[in-house]
């Protein structure tokens, strides 16, 4: 068992009180922040995340606070959870109080909105160097909530602060491993929920489970030519960061992005889909970066374009679908095929 530490969760949304469930179950001290006075105010009085795992209690070593500068103060751990388009203002507004021997951390999947830099590239531009670590993996919150078994990647720059955050989510229904490939983890992590909103749109559609199965296989391709191109080790994208994460997200409609899929499927618009889901669909905004990402790189993402084109040219979700069968039959060992 690990030392019991004083730990920082900044984000009080579905995943950050999941983790702040698990981190308080494992006995830890954690302070749960958010910017929202309102929701803080109803998770203090209710004893939990009544918005969005209700029934779910709060161990008694919760804190729920607004108050950013003493969450961070005295924090072993600093835990970020929050969309990719916060993370940037999250950063800048902890920096001061940011201890310099705490474990900086984030369980964010995306990447920064308008220019496409990993969090880990953002995170160094606004502290400067610093060892970061990054919590991903196949997970949905509410199954973390009730305690049901998962298993994790936590990837760092130091193989010590990795240890550290995997001790301390690690129990005895949630498994952490350890990783020293930052930018795979970062890129499985976020470009699975485009994936995700693509295998959404086929089932949506009713083209079946073939079609889904070539839809992961051929999306964990583009996954690996992408993180190839920035750096990440191949093994990582076989692994809970990359095939794991892609699995569960393109399967299973508790994924927030399959989910947009379907309702693009069926006729919605972003705005209408994203108020029927009621949460942050991190793959609406990532697939933008994606698609400008892979042109940069020259990394061939069919199956990502053809998302991008539904989300932000107005292209009909049937039409993505042909247009990927559609495509000249290559070798699948030269990494490509007819939905590549």
């Amino acid at each position: 068992m690990c030392n019991k530490s004083r730990i920082a969760v900044l984000g009080a949304g579905s995943w950050g009180s999941a983790l702040a469930i698990l981190l308080g179950r494992n006995g830890h001290s954690v302070a749960l922040w958010d910017h929202y006075p309102g929701h803080i105010g109803n998770l203090i009085a209710d004893g939990e995340n009544r918005a969005f795992l209700p029934g779910i209690p709060f161990p008694s070593s919760i804190e729920p606070t607004t108050d950013l500068p003493q969450t961070l103060r005295g924090s072993d751990i600093v835990l970020i959870v929050v969309p990719s388009h916060a993370f940037r203002a999250v950063l800048e507004n902890s920096a001061a109080d940011l201890p310099e021997t705490a474990v900086l951390s984030w369980a964010a999947k995306g990447l920064e909105p308008g220019c496409g830099h990993l969090l880990s590239q953002l995170a160094m531009e606004v502290l400067g160097p610093r060892d970061v670590t990054i919590v991903s993996g196949p997970t949905f919150a509410g199954e973390v909530a009730r305690g049901l078994p998962t298993a994790i990647t936590v990837a760092s720059t130091n193989p010590q602060h990795a240890l550290k955050v995997a001790e301390s989510l690690h129990g005895e229904s949630f498994r952490a491993y350890t990783s020293s490939d930052i930018i795979g983890v970062q890129v499985g992590g976020a470009v699975k929920n485009v994936m995700a909103i693509a295998a959404g749109i086929a089932d949506g559609l009713g083209f079946g489970a073939n079609t889904r199965a070539a839809l992961i296989t051929r999306g964990l391709a583009e996954i690996q030519r992408l993180g190839a191109a920035l750096g990440g080790q191949p093994e990582t994208f076989m692994g809970l960061a990359g095939l794991g994460d892609l699995v569960l997200t393109c399967t299973d409609d508790q994924s927030r992005n399959r989910r947009m899929g379907l309702a693009l499927a069926a006729g919605k618009n972003i705005t209408q889909a994203r108020e029927e889901i009621g949460q942050e669909v991190e793959g609406v905004g990532t697939a933008r970066e994606v698609f400008r990402l892979a042109d940069a790189l020259n990394v061939e993402m069919p199956i990502s374009t053809q998302v991008y084109r539904v989300l932000y040219e107005g292209l009909p979700p049937v039409l993505a679908v042909q247009n990927l069968l559609g495509r000249k039959q290559k070798s699948e060992n030269e990494q490509a095929s007819p939905l590549d």
